[in-house]
């Protein structure tokens, strides 16, 4: 197992935002965290990270009790996240954000070749201004920073948000290529469709709790998903 949230509880102040939730993510799987906005999702991920300590409630990674760890010492054992809306540095060049992920990347130029193999338009770019990409291609460069420290778990919070359609389209297939590649990935995401489409299994957040769980594919069917996310 890469990740197991067990029933984590987590309050801001007097306020408690998550009850009880509990995920997984087996080795080799894309697992997605769906919800309208407010549900919870985010904090489950900076949960799984650190950013947030749960006031009870255990996590494990790749069977260690991470719970109360430093985010920067789970960032070492594997776990990378690329957080909403990007978070690059407009102001600083391509290479010089990619680079910001690894302070060790050039003992390993293996690793670049790579990422840039992945995402050649960012080869095309290395010196240009972050801040001067579209859309789409921050995005990329926010994925390319992460995959530099080698992660054992990809978490992905909202990557297709204010992205043009055809760019969505691109962007799940590229993760669904890292998964292809070996690296378990967790997606949180509005975008229903597209994250049940390719993921192994998914829950399904409402107020907090975890209100669903199954297969991918099959939650794409079910009624309830449906109606709430899809339009139907």
């Amino acid at each position: 197992m890469v990740i197991e949230v067990n029933k984590i509880n987590v309050w801001y102040g007097d306020y408690q935002v998550l009850w009880d939730v509990s995920l997984k993510v087996k080795e080799g799987e894309i697992v997605s965290l769906i919800g309208a906005n407010g549900a919870g999702k985010t904090t489950t991920l900076k949960s799984i990270v650190g950013l947030v300590i749960p006031k009870s409630g255990e996590i494990k990674f790749l069977g260690e009790i991470i719970t109360h760890l430093p985010t920067h010492e789970r960032i070492k054992r594997g776990i990378s996240i690329i957080p909403e809306r990007n978070k690059i540095f407009p102001k600083m060049t391509v290479i010089e954000n990619i680079l910001l992920g690894n302070s060790n990347i050039k003992q390993d130029k293996d690793r670049l070749k790579w990422i840039f193999g992945l995402f050649p338009i960012l080869e095309e770019r290395k010196n240009q201004l972050a801040g001067t990409l579209s859309g789409g291609e921050q995005q990329m460069l926010a994925i390319a920073r992460a995959l530099i420290s080698n992660p054992k778990l990809l978490i992905l919070d909202e990557p297709s948000q204010g992205l043009a359609p055809i760019m969505v389209s691109k962007l799940f297939e590229i993760i669904k290529k890292l998964n292809e590649e070996g690296i378990s990935i967790l997606i949180s995401a509005q975008n229903v469709f597209h994250s049940l489409s390719i993921s192994d299994r998914a829950y399904v957040m409402e107020a907090g709790k975890i209100v669903l769980h199954g297969k991918g594919k099959e939650l794409l069917k079910d009624e309830r998903i449906k109606k709430s996310y899809l339009g139907m």
